[in-house]
């Protein structure tokens, strides 16, 4: 399969894509990634809100058929693999954004993909938060909203942050798939010289800039999540 990887005429071809499209698609992954991430908590973390407080014993308890709801919907979409998930969701895609391939387009299933993900992640950050903490805000007659947002989201940022990088980097490993379907980005140059005209070396430079995207991501949100613990600044 890696015979004569590397020689001249590969590492020429190589280069020529590398010079010609990785700019580009570096960008496409880039954005893609940091827009579907950006709509995925909007939408994950609220829902990881409701799982963490609308419990029987919870800050802000719901009605049991609704919290069975959104336990549902979550379990539903993470059970899904992705790349099934993408081909399920190419009629809402082509309803939303008016065609179902290319960079854009793939930030709507990889938004689907993320946000139950993100939501699972967020309900532990949020319930890592000293149960103490919650029941002194309450004993000083603070409201539910006001101990969300006042105490349980405040307490839970170290956490959020580290759970959150993990959802980025999940996301960006979506995006790489995404090019199966049609999505821009690394993946498709992977694929496409890789897979269907058997360019490994393009595909290695692929993965590599994938891996040192990953890299960032993971070093960003690590520091992040140190500045913000206060058990660290003690």
């Amino acid at each position: 399969m890696f015979k004569n990887i590397f020689n001249a005429e590969m590492a020429a071809e190589a280069w020529d894509v590398i010079i010609s499209q990785f700019p580009l698609a570096f960008w496409e992954t880039l954005y893609v990634t940091l827009l579907a991430s950006l709509f995925a908590f909007l939408l994950g973390l609220p829902l990881g809100v409701l799982l963490a407080v609308g419990g029987k014993k919870g800050i802000l308890p719901l009605p049991a058929w609704l919290m069975k709801l959104l336990n549902g919907v979550v379990n539903l979409l993470r059970s899904v693999p992705f790349l099934i998930l993408m081909i399920m969701v190419i009629p809402l895609t082509r309803l939303l954004i008016g065609t179902s391939v290319g960079t854009f387009a793939s930030i709507v299933p990889l938004v689907i993909a993320a946000f139950p993900f993100v939501a699972r992640l967020a309900e532990s950050s949020f319930r890592e938060v000293d149960p103490n903490t919650l029941e002194m805000a309450q004993s000083m007659g603070a409201s539910p909203m006001q101990i969300i947002a006042k105490v349980l989201i405040p307490e839970s940022i170290p956490s959020l942050i580290s759970n959150g990088t993990i959802a980025v980097t999940t996301i960006l490993g979506y995006s790489a798939m995404s090019g199966i379907i049609g999505g821009g980005g690394l993946g498709k140059i992977a694929i496409n010289y890789g897979y269907y005209r058997y360019r490994y070396l393009v595909m290695l430079c692929a993965v590599l800039l994938l891996i040192l995207l990953v890299q960032l991501f993971q070093s960003l949100g690590t520091r992040l999540a140190a500045r913000a613990d206060k058990r660290l600044k003690r």
